[in-house]
This record gives structure tokens, C-alpha cells and sequence, in this order.
């Protein structure tokens, strides 16, 4: 999702392929032998297949709003703890089945240390690390909208004010619902 919505923000046509990772098409296996998504085939041959780095290539072709301008040190920070720490609660949060070990609230728990992180910068900026959006807030927003959505009622009730509205005005965004489009 956040691959796309830097690609569309970027004004990058691309072609989108639906996958079913439990039935892996030959193509995909060939230019990306992990065999994971997404994954950008360039016309020159070239393959990237993360999607942190699709934004970034996405935003060095064209950045029209500055979304690279934004503090680099903190944006690369705020997005390493969400593609590390924060994404292995949510996966557990979210699949707590799976890991019986600890109950979805202590995953949940875990996770909520990244939640209450965001909400401190959202009571001082109006978005992750700017007054703008930048290229945090549209890495980090999938992943939160997950989180929210694992209980949805739990988390409408947190006391998380300011990512709740931060949440909303992403989903909400004519970005996000245009790469929702099926």
C-alpha cells in the first residue's frame, strides 16, 4: 500500500498485479526469486522489491511537495522502529493465534509503545515530523491502519487522540482511497 500510494503521489504509471502469495506466479518467482510483495519492475530491467525502497525511488523521480524534505535523520528513524519493533508486535497482535506464547493484549502492549511514540510527535506537529505530510507519515500509516483495525472498538476507545485524527484525514485522503481501487 505505501509502495503504490508513493507511486501515485509520484505520478509514476505502473501496472498492478494481484498476487496470491499461496499460489505464486512463475513471473514473480523469476524477476524476485523471495517471491514476496510488492515488487517494481523497471524498464530497464532493474527489480526493487521493497517497498520502503519503491518509495524512495518513486519520490527521487518526482517529489512535487517536498515529501523527502521533511527531517531525514528522524523519518529514517521513525520508519526503521515501525518496520522492526512495531511491525513484529502488530504481526503478533494481529495473528496472536499463531503466537501463543504472550495474549494479543501484551502484543498489543508492545505495540502501543510505537502508538504512544506517534502520539507525542502529533501533539506537536501536525503530522509525523512536520507540519506537512512527508514520506513518514505514508511509510508508517498502513501499519497503524492495520494495528487500529486488528480491534477496532479498543482502539476507538484509546486514548490516542491526535493519531486518531492523524489516521482518519490519511484514510480519508484522495491518495489513499484512488490506490484502494481494485
Amino acid at each position: 500500500m505505501r509502495a503504490r500510494m508513493a507511486l501515485k503521489y509520484a505520478g509514476i504509471p505502473v501496472e498492478i498485479r494481484e498476487i496470491s502469495l499461496k499460489d505464486k506466479p512463475a513471473h514473480l518467482l523469476q524477476v524476485s526469486p523471495k517471491g514476496t510483495v510488492p515488487v517494481l519492475v523497471l524498464p530497464g530491467g532493474k527489480v526493487i522489491d521493497q517497498s520502503i525502497e519503491i518509495m524512495y525511488w518513486a519520490l527521487h523521480e518526482n517529489d512535487v511537495d517536498g515529501w523527502l524534505s521533511a527531517d531525514a535523520s528522524q523519518t529514517r528513524q521513525l520508519i526503521d522502529e515501525n518496520d522492526s519493533s512495531f511491525k513484529q508486535a502488530l504481526d503478533k497482535y494481529k495473528y496472536a493465534i499463531r503466537f501463543p506464547e504472550q495474549s494479543a493484549q501484551v502484543y498489543r502492549t508492545e505495540g502501543e509503545a510505537f502508538l504512544s511514540k506517534l502520539e507525542r510527535k502529533l501533539e506537536v506537529t501536525s503530522f509525523l515530523v512536520a507540519d506537512t505530510l512527508s514520506l513518514a507519515d505514508i511509510a508508517i500509516f498502513p501499519f497503524i491502519r492495520q494495528f487500529a483495525a486488528v480491534d477496532a472498538t479498543w482502539f476507538e476507545s484509546a486514548d490516542y487522540l491526535k493519531l486518531k485524527t492523524w489516521l482518519k484525514h490519511l484514510v480519508e485522503s484522495e491518495l489513499f482511497q484512488s490506490v484502494m481501487e481494485k
